[in-house]
C-alpha cells in the first residue's frame, strides 16, 4: 500500500493540480443548479442523493411542510419501464424534448421519460442480457444495471455500468447521449480488459457512480455470500479519453464497497467506505474496514481505520456497507468532516483533509439499536444545527446533531418508528428553513414518508390508496426537481406532486452542510438534542420491452459488449495475499 501511495504521487503532477483547481469551480455550479430560478438557470439532478457529496439535500422553494403534508402521487404520470430498480431516478433539464427523468434497471433497460406525463422521449433496450445471477448467487437476481449513473452536462453524456451475461460475464461502463440515447464514440469500456486483475465473475457494482474532475468513478464489491476472490475495487475512466483507465484495488482479498451512494466527493478528492477483509491475526492493515481518499485517477492517497479493525474483519462487521457522506460544519474544529456507518452500529466522524491512517476518529459514538448497512445517510442544517440522519435494520429513522465543537460531537435529535429499509433524502425550501426527511416504506408500506428535520414531527404520512407504491427495492432513494419527488420501483417510476403546481427553487441564503467548498463559515452555536416525539403511525419483471417510438430520433444500435476500446491502465494492482478459508459469513448488505 505504501508503494501505491508513492506511485500515487510521481503521477499527480502540477500540471494536474491545475486542472483540479479549475474543474472545483465547475463542481459546485453544478451543486447549486436546483437553487436558482428556472428563467435563470436549469434544474439537474445529476447524480446519487444530488450532490457529490451525498448528502442528500435538496432545495426547492415549494416544499414548505404545508404543502408536503398535502403531497399527492401524479395519476397521469405514467412512469412504466421494465425490470427491478435499485439506482435512483435522475432529472435532466436543457435538452429538445423537455425536461428527462432517467431510470435504468436490473434488465439493462435505461429510460429517459418525459418529466411531466411520464412518457419515454428514448428507451435502450439493447444493452446486453443480464447475468442471470450472481456469482454466489447473490441477493440481486437478475444482475445488470444496480448503481445509480451519472450525468456530465457539460457533454450531455450519461455514464452507467452494466453487467452482461456470458461465459464469463463482464461489466462495461456506458456512456450514452443523454438527449438521444445513442452509445457515445469509443465507449462502452470492458473492465476486465481495461484493468489487470479485475474478475466480473466474482466483483458486483452497487453504489452510486460519481463525476469528478474528468473522470468518472465506479466501486464495486462482492456478492451476497462472499464467495470468490472478489475485492473492493474503484475504477476511473477519463470521459474523454475512455482508452485511459485506471484501477485500485484492497491488498487483502474483500473489502468490498456495498453502500448504496458509492462514490463521494468534495470536488477535489474522492472518498469509500471499504468493508471487512480476510485477514490472518497479526497481519497489516490492507484495505478494509476503512475511509479511503483518493486523488484523480484514482489514486490512493489517505485513508483511516479504527484501531480495532481486525476484530471487525473477523466479525463481519463491516465499516462499509454503508456509503460515506461528507459534512460540513461552521464553527467546529475540524469543520470539514466525513461520516461513515458501520455494522458495529457505531457512526465514526473523520477530518476528511487528514485521515490520519489506523487509529482513533475524531468523533465516535454509538448511534443504533440494530445494524447498519446498505443504506446511505443524509445531511442537513437548520436552526439547531447541522444532522445527519439515517434508517437502521429495524425500522427506525434516527436525525443526530453534529455539535459545532472542537473538536465536533455527536447527540441525538430524534428517533421515530419507521417500517422499511430506505436510504433518506431531504427538502428545505432554502437551504436550513422547512427541512423535512424523507423516507420510502421500502420491505415495509410502500408509501413515502416525511418528518419535521427539526424534531421528527410526521409531515406527510403516506396517502390514500392512490399514494401506495409497489415493488420497492432495498436502500433505493428518492429524487426531487420542480416541486416532485420521483422514486423509482420494479416496472415503474412514481411521481408525486406538491398541491401548487411548480415552484420555482430559490438561491439559499444559509450554508448548505454539501462538502464543496464552503463560503467562509459562520459560528453556529452547539446544538442540544430535542426529546424523541412519538411517530404517526418482491414483483417479477415483466419481459424487457421498448416502449412506443417518439418523434424523437432513434438512437444508434450500441456497439456489440464483447468489443471495447483498447485500454491502457496507469496503476497494476498488487499481487494478492494466498486466500485463505473462511467460515459461512452472516447476510451481506
Amino acid at each position: 500500500m505504501r508503494r501505491a501511495v508513492l506511485e500515487g504521487s510521481a503521477v499527480f503532477t502540477a500540471h494536474f493540480m491545475k486542472r483540479l483547481i479549475s474543474s472545483s469551480s465547475l463542481i459546485i455550479a453544478l451543486v447549486w443548479t436546483a437553487v436558482f430560478p428556472a428563467n435563470a438557470q436549469q434544474v439537474n439532478v445529476t447524480q446519487e442523493h444530488n450532490n457529490p457529496s451525498r448528502d442528500g439535500l435538496y432545495i426547492d422553494s415549494g416544499f414548505t411542510r404545508e404543502n408536503a403534508a398535502n403531497l399527492t402521487r401524479d395519476l397521469n404520470f405514467d412512469g412504466t419501464i421494465s425490470g427491478h430498480v435499485y439506482a435512483q431516478p435522475l432529472y435532466i433539464e436543457g435538452g429538445p424534448n423537455g425536461p428527462m427523468v432517467i431510470a435504468v434497471t436490473e434488465s439493462n433497460n435505461v429510460y429517459a421519460l418525459h418529466a411531466d406525463t411520464g412518457l419515454p422521449i428514448w428507451s435502450r433496450t439493447d444493452i446486453g442480457t443480464p447475468a442471470p445471477t450472481g456469482a454466489c448467487p447473490g441477493n440481486i437476481i437478475p444482475v445488470g444495471i444496480t448503481g445509480t449513473p451519472v450525468v456530465d452536462l457539460a457533454s450531455r453524456s450519461l455514464f452507467f455500468d452494466a453487467l452482461i451475461d456470458g461465459n464469463p460475464d463482464k461489466h462495461f461502463i456506458y456512456s450514452l447521449n443523454v438527449d438521444t440515447g445513442a452509445t457515445n464514440p469509443n465507449w462502452p469500456v470492458n473492465v476486465d480488459a481495461a484493468v489487470p486483475n479485475f474478475s466480473s465473475a466474482v466483483q458486483e457494482e452497487r453504489g452510486g457512480l460519481a463525476l469528478v474532475n474528468g473522470f468518472v468513478y465506479v466501486a464495486y464489491s462482492g456478492y451476497n455470500g462472499d464467495c470468490g476472490n472478489y475485492h473492493g475495487w474503484v475504477v476511473g475512466v477519463d470521459i474523454s479519453s475512455p482508452s485511459d483507465v485506471t484501477g485500485w484495488a484492497t491488498d487483502a482479498e474483500g473489502g468490498g464497497i456495498w453502500g448504496h451512494g458509492g462514490v463521494a466527493s468534495d470536488g477535489t478528492k474522492m472518498f469509500v467506505v471499504t468493508g471487512n477483509t480476510f485477514t490472518n491475526q497479526g497481519d497489516p492493515w490492507s484495505g478494509g474496514e476503512a475511509i479511503v481518499r483518493f486523488q484523480t485517477g484514482p489514486v490512493f492517497d489517505d485513508f483511516w481505520a479504527p484501531t480495532n479493525w481486525q476484530t471487525l474483519d473477523n466479525q463481519d462487521a463491516d465499516l462499509g456497507g454503508c456509503s460515506p457522506t461528507l459534512i460540513d460544519v461552521p464553527g467546529a474544529n475540524p469543520s470539514q468532516l466525513v461520516l461513515a456507518l458501520g455494522k458495529d452500529r457505531n457512526a465514526y466522524l473523520l477530518d476528511r483533509n487528514n485521515l490520519g491512517g489506523v487509529g482513533p476518529a475524531v468523533a465516535q459514538m454509538n448511534v443504533s439499536s440494530s445494524t447498519l448497512r446498505g443504506t446511505s445517510s443524509a445531511a442537513y442544517q437548520t436552526g439547531q444545527g447541522v444532522h445527519f440522519a439515517f434508517h437502521n435494520e429495524s425500522g427506525e429513522l434516527r436525525s443526530y446533531i453534529i455539535n459545532a465543537t472542537s473538536p465536533p460531537t455527536i447527540a441525538l435529535a430524534w428517533n421515530v418508528n419507521d417500517g422499511g429499509r430506505s436510504s433518506p433524502w431531504v427538502t428545505t425550501t432554502d437551504g436550513t428553513n422547512n427541512a423535512i426527511v424523507w423516507v420510502a416504506g421500502i420491505e415495509d408500506d410502500g408509501r413515502l414518508h416525511g418528518y419535521n428535520g427539526d424534531n421528527g414531527a410526521v409531515v406527510f404520512a403516506g396517502g390514500g390508496v392512490n399514494e401506495l407504491m409497489t415493488g420497492t427495492r432495498q436502500w433505493n432513494t428518492g429524487m426531487v426537481a420542480r416541486g416532485r419527488i420521483y422514486f423509482g420501483a420494479d416496472n415503474k417510476v412514481y411521481a408525486f406532486k406538491l398541491p401548487t403546481g411548480k415552484p420555482t427553487p430559490t438561491p439559499s441564503p444559509g450554508v448548505s452542510p454539501t462538502a464543496t467548498p464552503p463560503a467562509t463559515p459562520t459560528p453556529t452555536p452547539t446544538a442540544t438534542a430535542t426529546p424523541n416525539p412519538t411517530a404517526t403511525p418482491p414483483v417479477t419483471p415483466t419481459p424487457p420491452t421498448t416502449p412506443t417510438p417518439t418523434a424523437t430520433p432513434a438512437p444508434t444500435t450500441s456497439p456489440s459488449p464483447s468489443v471495447s476500446p483498447t485500454s491502457t491502465p496507469r496503476v497494476t494492482p498488487r499481487p494478492r495475499p494466498t486466500r485463505r478459508p473462511r467460515p459461512t459469513p452472516p447476510p451481506r448488505p
